[in-house]
């Protein structure tokens, strides 16, 4: 199974964040950056669906070489390739444009399944994931917190009031992920070593 997580680095949550001098940005130069943490749980649920049912794991970011450091963090987990997109003319691009952008890239790979986090802690947009959807025309589920891949089908179970709620997509499909999908794992030493000897192709 072609398996494609969706990941975006975002300042670490403990770090002190200062608006930079356009009034737009922030200050970069002191902020350690991280994986987006609900792409985490994206990741860690490609992983063990490869593990089940074999395939590759690729991720694709949107950003800048500073960006490469979470691919790799994804990589040293155990996903097999990292695509990172790397354009000024995307600064300051809406989720919008960074969804288009994504999912244009995403047609000319081989997949059969895409993961994302449910949102970005950084700026709270939960719009990336289904416009990716969106743009490909391929079913979007949201907030999964239990899947199951079966006959070409995913069902995905999702938290709503008073219950759970069960839907089923013919694949390929696009979940969104919440917190209660998985415990990600940590990246082992084995696994940082061969992080760096992983594919990481830079598109601009």
């Amino acid at each position: 199974m072609e398996i494609v997580v969706l990941l975006k680095q975002v300042p670490a949550t403990e770090s002190l964040v200062k608006i930079a001098d356009d009034g737009v940005s922030i200050q970069t130069d002191d902020i350690k950056f991280v994986m987006n943490p609900y792409d985490e749980f994206a990741v860690e649920e490609a992983l063990r669906i490869r593990e089940a049912q074999g395939g590759k794991v690729s991720i694709i970011s949107v950003g800048t070489e500073k960006t490469i450091e979470a691919i790799r963090t994804a990589l040293a987990m155990g996903a097999d390739e990292g695509i990172l997109i790397n354009d000024p003319v995307l600064t300051g691009c809406d989720a919008l444009g960074i969804a288009r952008v994504l999912a244009a890239v995403i047609k000319d790979i081989p997949y059969d399944l895409i993961i994302a986090g449910q949102r970005a802690v950084d700026d709270d947009n939960y719009q990336v994931g289904g416009a990716v959807a969106e743009f490909l025309g391929i079913p979007g589920i949201s907030l999964v917190i239990k899947q199951e891949i079966a006959d070409g089908k995913i069902k995905c179970h999702r938290s709503i009031d008073g219950g759970t709620a069960v839907l089923e997509a013919p694949l390929p499909a696009l979940f969104t992920t919440q917190r209660g999908l998985n415990e990600p794992r940590y990246a082992s030493l084995p696994g940082i070593m061969k992080a760096k000897k992983k594919p990481l192709d830079i598109k601009t």
